[in-house]
C-alpha cells in the first residue's frame, strides 16, 4: 500500500492513515473501488469521491481482503486487526477448544455472519473477548471479502454495519468507526509512536517505555501529529539517546 509510505515522505499528519481523503489507484484498483475516469496501469493519487466508502487504512482493499477468509468476510479477523494495529490493544488468544463458526448457517439456512457470531457469543467462554473484537469488525461489513463495497452479503442478506462498541457508543459503518477513533487522536498517535519507538530501539517496548511514548505524543499534538514531530520526539528521547549505554554494575 502506498499510503503509509507517502504520508511520512510528505510529512503529513500520522492521522492521515485513518482520515486521508485521497488514495492511490491504477485503472484496475479504481474499478474495484468504484472510482471512474482512471485508465492505465500507473498508480496515481486521486481524491476520494465518497468518504463514506473509502479513506485511510480502514477502507483499504488489501487490508480488508487480508482480514477475510477465502469465502467470506470475518468481523473477528478485522476486529482483531484493528485492536492490534490501530489501538495497540491486542485481545487475548482464544481458548483451544473454541468451535469454528458454521459456514452458511445451520441446517442449510443462509444466516448472516453477524447472526452466526451473535449465536457464537452466547457461549460464556467466548462472550467477553468477542464483545470487544466483533463491533469494529461489524462496522466494516459493508466491504466484501475482497474489500469491494456491498449492500448485501453472499446470501443476499442486507448488510447491517451498525455496531455497539464496548463503551456503549453505537457507530454506523466505516465512516462512523473512523469518526469515533478520531475523537481521541492521541490514542492512534500513541500506536504510531509505539511502533516507531520499537523500531528505533530495535526491541519490543516494555512498561518503562510508556512515559516516553506519552511524552512523544503529547509534544507532537501541537504539530497535528506530523511524522517529523513524532520522529523528532523519539530521537530526542532519553530512551533512544541511551539505547547503547552499558548497564550499570
Amino acid at each position: 500500500t502506498r499510503l503509509p509510505a507517502r504520508t511520512p515522505r510528505e510529512d503529513r499528519s500520522g492521522l492521515d492513515l485513518l482520515d486521508a481523503d485521497y488514495t492511490f489507484v491504477n485503472e484496475r484498483l479504481a474499478r474495484h473501488y468504484g472510482i471512474p475516469g482512471i485508465y492505465g496501469s500507473r498508480f496515481r493519487r486521486v481524491a476520494l469521491p465518497d468518504r463514506e466508502q473509502r479513506g485511510g487504512l480502514l477502507g483499504h482493499g488489501g487490508l480488508l481482503a487480508l482480514t477475510s477468509y477465502p469465502t467470506r468476510t470475518s468481523p473477528v479477523l478485522r476486529g482483531k486487526w484493528l485492536l492490534d494495529t490501530i489501538l495497540a490493544a491486542p485481545p487475548p488468544s482464544p481458548p483451544a477448544d473454541v468451535p469454528a463458526l458454521p459456514e452458511g448457517g445451520e441446517g442449510g439456512r443462509t444466516t448472516s455472519v453477524r447472526e452466526r457470531l451473535e449465536r457464537h457469543r452466547q457461549a460464556p467462554a467466548c462472550a467477553t473477548c468477542h464483545a470487544s473484537i466483533d463491533p469494529p469488525g461489524f462496522a466494516l461489513e459493508q466491504f466484501d471479502g475482497l474489500g469491494a463495497w456491498r449492500t448485501a452479503d453472499e446470501f443476499g442478506n442486507p448488510i447491517d454495519a451498525t455496531a455497539t462498541m464496548p463503551n456503549g457508543r453505537t457507530v454506523a459503518g466505516m465512516a462512523g468507526l473512523r469518526a469515533l477513533l478520531l475523537e481521541r487522536p492521541e490514542q492512534f498517535a500513541g500506536t504510531v509512536a509505539e511502533k516507531l519507538l520499537s523500531y528505533a530501539l530495535g526491541r519490543g517496548l516494555e512498561h518503562v517505555d510508556r512515559p516516553t511514548v506519552r511524552a512523544v505524543v503529547r509534544d507532537a499534538a501541537a504539530d497535528d501529529y506530523r511524522w517529523s514531530a513524532l520522529i523528532a520526539g523519539i530521537v530526542k528521547s532519553p530512551a533512544f539517546l541511551m539505547r547503547n549505554a552499558a548497564p550499570a554494575d
